[in-house]
């Protein structure tokens, strides 16, 4: 049974053999034709002509993807912690709203099924367990978020200062009714949008917004690399890894004795 066990976790959570490869395809192709399904019967003239159809092949899917996430609680040492990670949570959002829509009945509760069944769009979230890179961009940002805040912080402080001086400078009567407002517009302004809904017209205020403008796309380049260099460590750690036998956790290096997320055991004794 054990044996059974470890060969089953290896072809779901691991993707370096062959047996492995062809779980991750099949499993995607299942889940974009499953949100092409719900894509679909959200269209009134195809739900009214194949809106039967749509639902069989919805209860299809959720009874596949039932088992396959069965299966994954069943191979894994720890099934807990796997329900309790990121995408323990997301295969469990794939799968119960359409449970719950059975016990749903009568028209004052379609609404409440209908935000029910929009939520199997989380299934879009699982194709990123199955795509080494996007794993990689993860730890790029967690190992950046400190760096992040810090600069989100600063770039609220440049907002909060230019809308409340554009505020001084242009008034209610060009349109900054009130900081908050003008606020609005330095954030617009910032992030180079430029909707033009509100605008400056005393030269002072110009001049302040020509500032505002440059300094945005200089923030621009700040997080990009900031970014960059957690990418670059992230997938230097990257190579030659292996997944936790426990929690499904990636990242390790070959010569890596303990889990980095649970503790757990990487080599069976």
């Amino acid at each position: 049974m054990d044996t059974l066990r470890e060969q089953a976790r290896t072809i779901i959570f691991e993707a370096e053999t062959p047996a492995g490869r062809a779980f991750d395809v099949v499993l995607i192709i299942c889940i974009l034709v499953s949100v092409v399904a719900v894509f679909l019967d959200t269209v009134p003239p195809i739900n009214a002509a194949y809106g039967e159809l749509l639902y069989v092949v919805e209860w299809c899917f959720t009874i596949l993807f039932t088992i396959e996430y069965a299966a994954r609680l069943w191979c894994i040492e720890h099934p807990a912690r796997y329900a309790r990670s990121f995408y323990g949570v997301v295969d469990l959002l794939g799968i119960v709203p359409t449970y719950l829509s059975i016990f749903f009945v009568g028209a004052q509760y379609l609404l409440v099924i209908r935000i029910l069944r929009v939520l199997r769009v989380f299934r879009v979230l699982r194709l990123l367990r199955y795509v080494r890179e996007a794993d990689i961009l993860f730890e790029a940002v967690r190992g950046s978020r400190r760096k992040i805040l810090v600069f989100l912080v600063l770039v609220l402080s440049v907002v909060v200062i230019a809308g409340s001086v554009m505020y001084l400078v242009e008034g209610p009567e060009h349109g900054f009714t009130s900081i908050p407002a003008s606020m609005y517009w330095a954030v617009v302004t910032v992030t180079t949008v430029g909707y033009g809904d509100i605008s400056p017209e005393t030269p002072l205020g110009r001049f302040i917004a020509s500032a505002v403008m440059i300094l945005g796309y200089a923030i621009i380049a700040v997080p990009t690399g900031i970014f960059s260099v957690q990418l670059t460590e992230a997938m230097r750690r990257r190579q030659n890894t292996r997944s936790c036998p426990s929690c499904a956790a990636d990242g390790h290096a070959g010569e890596a004795s303990f889990c980095w997320r649970c503790g757990s055991k990487l080599h069976k004794d």
